[in-house]
């Protein structure tokens, strides 16, 4: 098996793919290396930054080095001993219109210069382009990926090929460009012609484009994003599903004296101080830097932007296992305001597809921060399970709505103890409480039967108070939806004004037939509710003897 998934969480996976120069570890981030400038040498890269891949262009390599790269090999010639890929030349055909060079040709070059990973010459949509040109960019790219896969598949065992989506903005058509493009053997798929999507910070538009070809492409196969940017932004590539992407931008911010950090760039010369530790920053102050000549500020700046990169992928990789990229995300989002705009957009557009994909249970808990944390896909899950699989106990026909208690797991607390006690009492006294079936009413899982307040994450969470209207609605709309589902003759609700307002137990009393409150009181485990709350069970039991 060429790939090998070890860790999931959201759409992002731990992998492992193999090449013929060894094995790498998915989400991983090729840095972008012109051959024709090599400030920071590619062994470098890899042994004291820890990259383990890069990407280079096939078409420069053999324009401007052809007879050397193929007696060399691509290895030989960068003098890297980790994975190369090699791009065919696309962006070019992007930014000039046309290149010297025919698809196959680019093809027979990138086998016999030892690629590791090689790309088809794909045509790029673009992002000002009519929809007429749009259809002939992905129908002339899938026209070249059929005869592709026809060249390697005699000629050529040994390099993985990527076949590549087109489409830009007109989503039908990535949809179709992906759909055939799954048809055809290739080892890589990828996503073309995101970088102006990016360049105009329209994340929103791109995560349509990666999800619309994402789920119309093998799950077994990796999946590449050309052009990723800024590392603000890897975290939401990695949780669509993103194994791989290129990125120049350490070296084109650092062209332009910029400094890139976790959620943004800075230019050098706004800063007064350096918030990390690299090699770099760590030995020098802003001003020293500066100081430094062009050329030199310009390689000390990659160094460092090269740095921050790395770091975000593991920062993204320890984020998967532990179960918290989606954590992650919301404090990426807030990098720009954009960036928002888009998780917002594909945290109500996709979280089913989330939950579909992220493990039912996981080694930490869960943090509930606002209301976008409301589409947690622990948290859907949760509720479409209650609804779809869960059944209440075979004789209860009354329901009890607790508040959540404090402490968790919340049939453990001092409080649900005191209403054990009742139940104890009612029993002592000939009444059957096996009629009783006890809910707890949550945020943020809306309604959390007794009997399973233990299983993940209904005890593994943390949420922040005070609980806005949107969660308490939220809630409320749960309780009404498992009410209907189940089918109580009865439901009690012991209230807590922590948890619902005026306005909500109105709209609960509009839509369930029967709900009566059990105490008027403000303090629900207060001995006056609880009180209440044993007699209105004795009421409720008593008349249905």
């Amino acid at each position: 098996m060429v790939f090998e998934v070890k860790a999931k969480d959201l759409l992002g996976r731990i992998g492992k793919l193999k090449t013929k120069s060894g094995v790498i570890e998915t989400p991983t981030l090729l840095p972008v290396v012109n051959p024709r400038k090599l400030d920071i040498k590619p062994s470098q890269l890899f042994e004291e930054f820890g990259y383990k891949a890069l990407i280079t262009n096939a078409y420069l390599l053999k324009k401007h080095f052809g007879d050397e790269v193929l007696k060399k090999t691509v290895h030989g010639f960068l003098d890297y001993k980790g994975v190369v890929m090699t791009d065919s030349g696309a962006y070019q055909i992007l930014k000039y219109g046309e290149i010297e060079v025919q698809p196959l040709e680019i093809l027979e070059f990138q086998k016999n210069i030892k690629s590791d990973i090689g790309v088809i010459l794909d045509i790029p949509t673009g992002w000002k382009t009519s929809r007429k040109h749009a259809e002939w960019t992905v129908k002339e790219t899938l026209s070249r990926a059929k005869k592709a896969t026809e060249y390697f598949r005699e000629k050529d065992g040994e390099t993985l090929w990527v076949g590549p989506v087109q489409g830009g903005k007109f989503f039908d058509l990535v949809e179709f460009s992906a759909k055939e493009m799954s048809k055809l053997p290739f080892d890589v798929y990828a996503l073309g012609s995101p970088t102006e999507v990016m360049e105009q910070y329209l994340f929103d538009v791109l995560v349509e484009m990666i999800v619309t070809a994402k789920k119309n492409l093998p799950v077994d196969k990796p999946f590449h994003l050309f052009g990723a940017g800024h590392p603000f932004m890897f975290s939401f590539a990695v949780a669509l599903g993103c194994d791989l992407f290129d990125s120049a931008s350490y070296a084109l911010f650092a062209k332009d004296d910029r400094y890139i950090t976790e959620t943004g760039t800075v230019r050098l010369e706004n800063l007064r101080y350096f918030p990390c530790n690299c090699p770099v920053c760590k030995n020098l102050t802003p001003e020293d830097l500066r100081d430094k000549e062009k050329n030199e500020r310009e390689v000390l700046l990659m160094k460092h932007n090269l740095y921050v990169c790395k770091t975000e992928i593991e920062r993204i990789k320890q984020s998967i296992v532990e179960g918290r990229l989606w954590e992650l995300l919301e404090l990426r989002a807030r990098s720009h305001p954009m960036l928002f705009q888009a998780f917002k957009f594909l945290a109500k557009k996709y979280s089913r597809l989330f939950a579909d994909e992220t493990p039912a249970y996981k080694a930490r808990g869960i943090f509930i921060f606002e209301d976008i944390s409301l589409y947690r896909p622990e948290i859907l899950t949760h509720k479409r399970r209650l609804l779809e699989n869960y059944e209440k106990p075979e004789k209860a026909d009354i329901l009890l709505l607790l508040p959540q208690p404090e402490s968790k797991p919340f049939h453990r607390s001092p409080e649900y103890r005191r209403v054990e006690k009742i139940f104890e009492g009612l029993v002592e006294d000939g009444f059957d409480v096996e009629r009783v079936h006890v809910c707890f009413y949550s945020i943020p899982f809306g309604v959390v039967p007794v009997e399973v307040d233990e299983v993940y994450p209904l005890s593994q969470f943390e949420a922040s108070k005070p609980y806005t209207q949107k969660m308490v609605e939220e809630m409320a709309k749960t309780i009404v939806e498992y009410v209907n589902v189940e089918g109580y003759s009865r439901v009690l609700l012991h209230p807590d004004p922590n948890f619902l307002n005026r306005k909500t137990l109105l709209w609960l009393r509009r839509k369930i037939k029967g709900l009566t409150k059990t105490t008027r009181g403000r303090k629900p485990w207060s001995p006056k509710s609880l009180k209440d709350l044993e007699e209105s069970l004795r009421l409720t039991l008593k008349n249905r003897r």
